[in-house]
């Protein structure tokens, strides 16, 4: 009999040659870079923290989202990881979060409930993979939508400035420059394709900065004095404090980040026809749990797949998880580099807000995407989501509306992606899972119509993990 040898690898275990690997890593951090940095520049604007701060946390930013990165690229054992061509970096859930917590407790309070929430997903990650059912898009799609709509203030704050009483609140300038970055990044995106197409927001940002120099709005004289090589300062902000209503909130924040990231690990390995198993879900979920511990030592923020760079695997159709690993490879060595770190916390308000401003209403969008697999007609689905985005919103519309409540309630009804998660998830179970008196509950939540349900994890013919 004829040895036929072994069978061919899946495109996605294959390594492309060194040459096409680095260049596919390097975009892959091109079409991500800034979508990360703005978590930290949005966070530290709204917190007022120094711009060295801001560029600490730039570093420390990248350094996880790399180490992630490798770790849902190649993984460890039956640990950690993913093992699919996904890109980690910080997501937009935790900011509001963060920066309640940060007003209300202090940063020690910010990282501690960081610290807390990560170990929180380490031991709940399997369980939540098991348990996806209960987070189907119509709760994906409802709170990826708040995330959206509840940071579009941020991102307008920092285009007119945070003190509307300042001389320079909403000057000409300012919104001169901010317009003039949106439209060229529309112009970009609409008129070219491939690469520049992708990275639209990153050559805005640059423009940006460049005509900002004659508006005198660029202003880059602190970042002169950075070092080129440094690592961040593990627990910068002293030692962790853990206040009960602040850890509840990043336990919550932590069950939305696995529900984005659900979503997104089922997104690609559909688009790679790679089986994905209970325990690989849970392995990846895990990883996202990792990066809360890794973000609280370090000064960062939680980790989520980042949907920007799913967009990238399908416009090339390259699959290979080792292009991704070497994404993150580069990002470790750009997290050790603090003079970039100044320099991008350098950046001028109004430029970094427009492109915020683009980037939170395209998550906002991708929210709405997620909705339309959700059955409306015949259901109390339109209910489910309409009382959601209230209990999310009001916050947003009405920043003082819970200043009367204790100090701890504040933070955890005062988040609007907080709220939006558990009224959307209590509702669900309410409708589509509680038991009716006289009759069966049909499931008609929007479960098997996309990602983030437990049916998508189990295709006929994959064997889930145990």
């Amino acid at each position: 009999m004829e040895d036929t040898g072994p069978p061919p690898r899946h495109p996605v275990d294959r390594r492309p040659p060194w040459g096409p690997l680095l260049l596919l890593g390097a975009q892959h951090v091109l079409v991500m870079y800034t979508g990360s940095i703005a978590v930290p520049l949005l966070f530290g604007a709204a917190t007022g923290l120094s711009l060295a701060t801001v560029a600490l946390l730039i570093n420390a930013d990248l350094l996880v989202a790399g180490v992630v990165t490798l770790l849902q690229s190649v993984g460890v054992g039956r640990v950690l990881g993913v093992r699919l061509p996904i890109v980690a970096g910080a997501g937009f859930s935790a900011v509001s979060p963060m920066i309640l917590i940060a007003q209300q407790y202090g940063m020690a309070a910010v990282y501690g409930a960081m610290l807390a929430g990560g170990v929180f997903g380490l031991l709940v990650a399997a369980p939540f993979a098991r348990l996806a059912c209960y987070f189907p898009p119509l709760v994906g799609g409802t709170v990826i939508t708040v995330i959206g709509l509840s940071l579009l203030g941020v991102g307008t704050g920092m285009v007119a400035g945070d003190n509307p009483s300042a001389p320079g609140y909403a000057a000409p300038a300012r919104l001169l420059l901010a317009g003039g970055v949106l439209a060229l990044i529309v112009a970009l995106t609409r008129l070219s394709r491939g690469f520049i197409g992708q990275v639209a927001v990153l050559v805005g940002m640059v423009a940006g900065t460049l005509a900002a120099f004659p508006l005198g709005q660029a202003d880059f004289s602190q970042a002169a004095g950075a070092p080129w090589l440094g690592l961040p300062e593990p627990f910068h902000f002293g030692a962790p404090h853990f206040p009960v209503a602040a850890v509840v909130s990043m336990c919550v924040v932590m069950l939305v980040i696995f529900t984005e990231s659900t979503a997104s690990m089922l997104a690609v390995a559909e688009m790679t026809d790679r089986p994905l198993s209970t325990g690989d879900l849970g392995r990846g979920l895990a990883a996202d749990g990792l990066s809360g511990v890794l973000a609280a030592a370090m000064n960062s923020f939680p980790d989520t797949v980042f949907a920007e760079n799913l967009g990238l695997v399908e416009m090339t159709r390259v699959r290979s998880r080792w292009v991704t690993a070497v994404a993150g490879a580069l990002l470790i060595v750009l997290g050790c580099v603090p003079r970039l770190g100044s320099l991008v916390a350098s950046l001028p308000d109004p430029v970094v807000g427009a492109a915020a401003l683009v980037m939170f209403a395209m998550v906002a969008g991708v929210g709405i995407r997620i909705l339309r697999r959700v059955e409306f007609d015949g259901t109390s689905n339109l209910l489910i989501v309409a009382v959601s985005l209230v209990a999310g919103m009001v916050p947003v519309t009405a920043p003082h509306i819970y200043d009367r409540l204790p100090a701890g309630a504040r933070i955890i009804v005062g988040s609007a992606i907080t709220c939006t998660a558990v009224s959307a998830f209590t509702l669900n179970l309410l409708f589509h899972h509680a038991p009716r008196r006289g009759r069966r509950t049909r499931g008609r939540s929007g479960e098997g119509d996309g990602p983030g349900t437990a049916t998508a994890t189990r295709r006929p013919g994959h064997r889930a993990a145990r």
